[in-house]
């Protein structure tokens, strides 16, 4: 049972409406926070916040234009949302890359920007950016998703060193492969770029380089954010948390 350890605090999760997000969700809900589920998809959104008894944000983040005055009165702030493109460079549609800077690195900055106030009006706040093992390595066929998860450990670890003399954290959690829609819905991208069957693109491409044979739980990344959303992680800023079954020791 995870403690209580954000009772009275508000938390945020973007893209909160399933796969990583839906966990962290019930995750942060589970210590105590009250928590707004913001998403593209308003039944999914809806349907979850309903459960944890919080509130749902139907919210397109790709309208970065829309965010620009945003204000937000929460104390944690989980950046999730996130699609995903895989094509050559040399065929990569240029809207493509746009939509998922603009998703991935663009709201987070906006968001974080919109939530800062309040947290430094507090003296406490927990900034947790949903990264990438992509955020640290990079594999062929996904230049927006590496460039824009790269661009985003750069602006957490930036919020990190204005945030830290204000009470208010930012750290990257780095997953490798996790079970959840987003990676299911590429596999016939990866066979395709691959030029390998999609019968073999979990074990020739997706675990390749983990040393732990198996996907990521969507749980265990969740875990991992709510600890550092706690008392013990009042030290924990400006890094990146790898939970990629040791894909980034190579």
């Amino acid at each position: 049972m995870s403690p209580r350890t954000l009772v009275g605090r508000r938390a945020l999760v973007t893209g909160g409406a399933s796969g990583i997000g839906a966990a962290c969700a019930r995750e942060l809900a589970a210590r105590g926070a009250h928590v707004t589920v913001a998403d593209l998809d308003p039944d999914g959104a809806k349907r979850l916040a309903d459960e944890l008894a919080g509130e749902a944000w139907v919210v397109d983040l790709a309208d970065t234009r829309a965010l620009d005055d945003l204000r937000l009165d929460v104390d944690v702030l989980v950046n999730n949302a996130g699609v995903q493109r895989v094509s050559p460079v040399e065929d990569f549609v240029p809207d493509d890359f746009r939509l998922l800077h603009r998703l991935m690195l663009e709201a987070p900055f906006l968001l974080v920007r919109a939530a800062l106030p309040g947290m430094y009006e507090r003296g406490w706040g927990r900034i947790v950016n949903v990264s990438s093992v992509h955020g640290l390595v990079a594999s062929p066929f996904k230049a927006a998703y590496v460039s824009a998860k790269h661009g985003l450990e750069g602006l957490s670890k930036t919020v990190a060193l204005e945030g830290g003399p204000r009470g208010v954290t930012s750290v990257c959690v780095n997953p490798g492969y996790v079970r959840t829609p987003l990676v299911e819905k590429q596999i016939a991208d990866q066979a395709r770029a691959h030029g390998i069957p999609e019968s073999e693109v979990v074990e020739r491409v997706l675990l390749a380089e983990s040393a732990v044979k198996r996907l990521v739980e969507p749980e265990e990344v969740a875990s991992l954010v709510g600890w550092l959303t706690g008392p013990d992680a009042a030290m924990v800023t400006g890094a990146s948390w790898t939970i990629d079954g040791g894909w980034s020791a190579r």
